[in-house]
């Protein structure tokens, strides 16, 4: 008996040391972690064996909209969120009365226009005449026109930047242009069915997602621009949790010389690291 409650206490001890060492329970060392499949999901992977190092699980949850990250952050069942730019975030914060706040930007997908059938040289020479397929939401639709102001395509209001809230009424000369507003996810469908010489300006993981290749793009929103740091996607976590260990591992591991070749190697162009190291 005397031998068995020896042994017994050296287990509990071992136990005790154990949980001291990599801490009781597998929440505690758990990162949650909500994103878009593409390319967030995909980069925030390339970090798992990364976080498994230092003794973190990567747990990520994809999510096909752009309410429930915020929300499952917010109520705490997530510990960060992988998919937003900043003004995104703001608003969703005045509107919904959240307390999220952005640790950190992490890439850029810069905006392409392409075209049905359309060379970049009948691009470059032909900028009358054509439909064209924008974002019909506020900051998609500000980067889209500005990429078509750009271009020589049309002639926004004097004084806009990438700041505003820009719609179709901001046009003051579309040069005999159709600009046609859509749903973001539905501008690569509409240039699918279009007629050929039209033009569509896709956001980039919609771009992605579609199958439609940056080389193939016909101009790309310019990445020294001031949307390139404004609509950076950004790590989110609840405020107070900026300097959090979880907050800390995770940045960690982003903010990497290993998730700028990861995402040069990968993306091609179409997504672009807005960091450096």
């Amino acid at each position: 008996m005397k031998k068995l409650l020896t042994t017994l206490a050296a287990l509990a001890a071992s136990c005790i040391l154990a949980c001291s060492l990599v801490g009781c329970g597998e929440t505690e060392k758990t990162i949650k972690v909500g994103a878009s499949s593409t390319p967030h999901a995909e980069i925030l992977a390339a970090v798992k064996d990364t976080l498994a190092e230092e003794g973190w699980k990567l747990e990520i949850v994809t999510y096909g909209d752009y309410v429930l990250p915020n929300t499952a952050l917010e109520s705490g069942e997530l510990d960060a969120n992988y998919f937003q730019h900043t003004p995104y975030l703001d608003n969703f914060n005045k509107e919904r009365g959240t307390h999220l706040v952005a640790a950190a930007k992490i890439h850029y997908e810069p905006f392409g226009v392409y075209g049905k059938n359309v060379t970049k040289e009948d691009f470059a020479a032909t900028k009358t005449g054509r439909t064209i397929y924008v974002p019909s939401d506020g900051t998609n639709c500000t980067r889209a026109l500005l990429v078509l102001q750009d271009e020589g395509y049309l002639t926004l209001k004097e004084g806009v930047s990438a700041a505003d809230a820009l719609t179709d009424k901001d046009i003051v000369e579309k040069n005999g242009n159709e600009v046609v507003l859509v749903a973001a996810e539905q501008v690569p469908v509409q240039l699918k069915n279009a007629d050929d010489g039209a033009l569509a300006v896709v956001n980039g993981n919609y771009a992605l997602a579609s199958g439609l290749q940056v080389e193939n793009a016909l101009a790309l929103e310019k990445a020294d621009g001031a949307a390139a740091q404004l609509y950076a996607n950004v790590v989110a976590v609840k405020e107070g949790n900026e300097n959090s260990e979880k907050t800390k591992a995770l940045l960690s591991a982003l903010l990497s010389q290993k998730v700028i070749d990861f995402i040069n190697a990968k993306y091609n162009g179409a997504v672009l690291p807005v960091f450096s190291v």
